[in-house]
C-alpha cells in the first residue's frame, strides 16, 4: 500500500487485554541518578542540532499508535484496524506519550538504540501492559559496545546494575548513533560558537600594532607590553587611543567576525546533513540555491521522508514483535494528520537550485 493510503476500519475486533499487576521496576535507580551523555549535551548546545532535534522529536512524539491485523479477502491481504492495547495511549502511565516517544527517538538518534523497561504484564498471556523509558546514556551492554550493534543482548546494565534482559525492550536504530558519527562535526561547531562568543565581546576594531621605521626597533617584550596595554585600555572602555609616530594601528584585512560567520554557515549545512534534516528546515544556507514558494505540507513530508520515518519505523517494528503483541498483530503510527493535504498559504521556505536561463546559456 502507498504511503498516503488509508487502511480499512474493521467493524469488529477482539476485546483489548485487561491489565494485571505485574513486574515492578525496583531495580531501576531513581531519576536523580540519571544523566545525559556529554556528547549529547554538547551537540544539543549547537543551534542547528537543537533545531533538528526539535523538529524530529516533535514529529515523532506527536504521533498516535494504531493497531492492525491482516485479513485475506480472497485476492489479497487487507490491513484491518483493531482496538489499541491500553498501553498504546500512554506506554508509561506516569508521563505523556509524547515524552516517551520523543526520548525514545532521541536515544535512537544519538546512541543508535533505545530501551524501555517493562513495569507490568498481562496476567493471562504475560505480554507487557506498561513501560518505562530508560536513558541510553545510562545503559551498558558489555557484549555490545558499539558503534555498530548486531542485535539484542542479554547482558544489560543500568549504571552498572544488572537488569533482567527479559524485562527490557531494546530498539535498534537503522543508522549509527550521532555520538559516534558526529563528534568531529560537533566539536567544530562548538569551537566556532566559542570563537563567535569571543568576537562578540571585542570592543575595538580587530587589528595589530606595527612599529614604523621612524624609531628604534622595539624588543618582542616591549611590543607585547604595548599590545597588552592597548587591549586593556579598550576593555576598560577607552574608545580613544593615542599613538606616537613610531607605532601605527593596522586593521586586519578581513573582519574575523565575518570569517567566523561564513564558517558557521557552512558548519550549519554540514550539521543538517549529519542530522538527516533538509537544510532549509533549519535555515542552513545552501550554496547555489534560492528561495522559492512551497507549502507547509510539503515541508512536513520532506521532514518525514528524509528524517523521521526511519526512526519511527524502528519503533513500530520493535513494538510489533511477538514478545509485545499477539502474533498476527502489528502497530503503526497514524500519519493522516501529519501527511494529509493542507491548503495552507504558501510560504517561502524551500530552497531550489538555481538554473541558468536561456540567455545566460547563449
Amino acid at each position: 500500500m502507498g504511503l498516503f493510503s488509508r487502511k480499512i476500519r474493521a467493524e469488529y475486533a477482539s476485546a483489548p487485554l485487561k491489565a494485571a499487576a505485574g513486574v515492578g521496576s525496583s531495580g531501576i535507580p531513581p531519576f536523580y541518578a540519571w544523566n545525559s551523555g556529554t556528547v549529547e549535551t554538547l551537540a544539543l548546545s549547537l543551534p542547528t542540532v537543537s533545531r533538528s532535534y526539535d523538529l524530529l522529536a516533535s514529529t515523532i512524539g506527536g504521533l498516535e499508535f494504531k493497531q492492525y491485523t491482516k485479513q485475506w479477502t480472497g485476492e489479497k491481504y487487507e490491513e484491518i484496524y483493531v482496538p489499541n492495547e491500553t498501553w498504546m495511549e500512554r506506554p508509561d502511565p506516569n508521563v505523556p506519550r509524547q515524552f516517551m516517544l520523543a526520548n525514545t527517538f532521541k536515544d535512537l538518534w544519538f546512541y543508535g538504540r533505545a530501551f524501555w523497561y517493562v513495569t507490568s504484564r498481562n496476567a493471562g498471556d504475560g505480554r507487557p501492559m506498561s513501560f518505562r523509558w530508560l536513558p541510553a546514556a545510562n545503559i551498558q551492554t558489555p557484549d555490545e559496545q558499539g558503534p555498530q550493534y548486531f542485535g539484542m543482548t542479554n547482558d544489560i546494565q543500568f549504571n552498572g546494575v544488572p537488569l533482567d534482559a527479559s524485562q527490557v525492550i531494546t530498539f535498534l536504530s537503522p543508522t549509527t548513533g550521532l555520538i559516534f558519527t558526529g563528534q568531529r562535526a560537533f566539536n567544530i561547531g562548538y569551537h566556532l560558537d566559542q570563537a563567535a562568543d569571543r568576537y562578540a565581546t571585542i570592543e575595538t576594531v580587530p587589528g595589530y600594532l606595527q612599529q614604523t621605521s621612524a624609531g628604534e626597533t622595539m624588543s618582542g617584550e616591549e611590543l607585547g607590553d604595548l599590545a597588552a596595554s592597548w587591549a586593556q585600555a579598550r576593555r576598560d572602555g577607552n574608545v580613544i587611543g593615542a599613538l606616537n609616530n613610531f607605532v601605527e594601528f593596522v586593521e586586519f584585512d578581513k573582519d574575523p567576525m565575518s570569517v567566523n560567520s561564513e564558517q558557521r554557515q557552512y558548519q550549519a549545512l554540514d550539521l543538517s546533513r549529519l542530522c538527516s534534516v533538509p537544510a532549509y528546515l533549519v535555515s542552513a544556507p545552501t550554496p547555489g540555491a534560492s528561495m522559492t514558494y512551497q507549502n507547509a505540507q510539503q515541508a512536513r513530508q520532506d521532514l518525514w521522508l528524509f528524517g523521521a520515518q526511519m526512526y519511527a519505523t524502528a519503533i513500530t517494528q520493535r513494538l510489533s514483535m511477538d514478545d509485545v503483541l499477539s502474533r498476527g498483530r502489528f502497530v503503526e503510527f497514524d500519519l493522516d494528520d501529519l501527511l494529509e493535504h493542507n491548503d495552507m498559504a504558501e510560504t517561502p521556505i524551500e530552497p531550489a537550485v538555481s538554473t541558468p536561463s536561456e540567455t545566460e546559456l547563449s
